[in-house]
């Protein structure tokens, strides 16, 4: 097997709505999510040695455990339930996707390695144990599982993957902070009772919907980081952005913009007022 090169593209929460905290632990959700044209790269080949050497490369690679990651646990449970007989892999991935930020780079990773299991290598992998395993990895990794704009709706737990792609230019703002996913959720005390209602999938009239919208969790994530809510008035009040908010539970803040040029223009502005965030213009896909 030569070395093969996966994109694992970065998830955007268009809106996000919590509606429940379930007795996992976990929360039940509704939202509108997209995917953009940023990724992680992962590298995988076939090794002889009898164990996997996996490792980490690019911008943001630090403060990833090696010994315990999205990529170690999806190799785990596919032995677990005897799908990798003695087949040892090398894998390496470039993270381009900032951790903590809401981005679901890990994720993203998770999901982009088990299709590959399914699509390339011909295991005996059903759909059923699929969405198992992607479940067991994160609650992010079966909705990212395919890279389709997907309307996760939270009361009915349906995934409703969607055939039109949005074409939004998006500007995306790191901040340098890594906000714990569970801390966020174990502070919001808000739940809505309504799940949005997403009825059109026209441009305009998702962008009026949208704008109107909200993520629940970024009164949490801007009184835990006052940084957050400052980025996002900032991305507010530049030309042509429609809306700013987080993205899951941050700290990356999104900007849609009316076209790719004011998108810039933004991004020039913000890298002078804010030189140490990363910042980067990209387009829904």
């Amino acid at each position: 097997m030569k070395n093969i090169k996966l994109k694992s593209y970065c998830k955007i929460n268009l809106l996000l709505r919590v509606q429940k905290r379930l007795k996992s632990g976990y929360h039940s959700i509704s939202s509108l999510i997209t995917f953009c044209n940023l990724y992680d790269t992962i590298s995988i080949g076939q090794t002889y040695l009898l164990n996997d050497k996996i490792s980490f490369s690019g911008k943001f690679k630090k403060n990833i455990s090696i010994k315990s990651n999205t990529i170690t646990q999806v190799l785990y449970y596919l032995r677990k339930n005897k799908l990798l007989k003695n087949k040892y892999f090398k894998i390496n991935v470039t993270k381009n996707i900032p951790l903590g930020s809401g981005l679901g780079g890990g994720s993203s990773n998770a999901a982009s390695l088990l299709r590959f299991f399914k699509d390339k290598m011909n295991l005996n992998l059903s759909n059923k144990v699929l969405f198992k395993i992607a479940n067991k990895v994160g609650s992010d990794v079966p909705i990212i599982l395919k890279k389709k704009n997907t309307f996760l709706n939270g009361k009915t737990k349906k995934i409703i993957r969607l055939k039109k792609k949005f074409n939004f230019d998006i500007l995306i703002v790191y901040p340098n902070i890594h906000c714990s996913t569970e801390k966020i959720y174990k502070k919001n005390k808000k739940f809505s009772l309504k799940i949005p209602l997403i009825k059109n999938f026209k441009k305009n009239k998702l962008l009026k919907t949208l704008i109107s919208e909200n993520n629940d969790l970024e009164k949490i994530a801007t009184k835990m980081y006052p940084k957050i809510g400052n980025l996002i008035n900032y991305i507010k009040v530049q030309k042509g952005c429609y809306f700013s908010r987080i993205t899951g539970s941050g700290s990356a803040c999104i900007g849609i913009f009316s076209n790719r040029s004011k998108a810039i223009l933004a991004q020039k502005l913000i890298k002078a007022k804010f030189p140490k965030y990363w910042c980067v213009v990209s387009k829904t896909i």
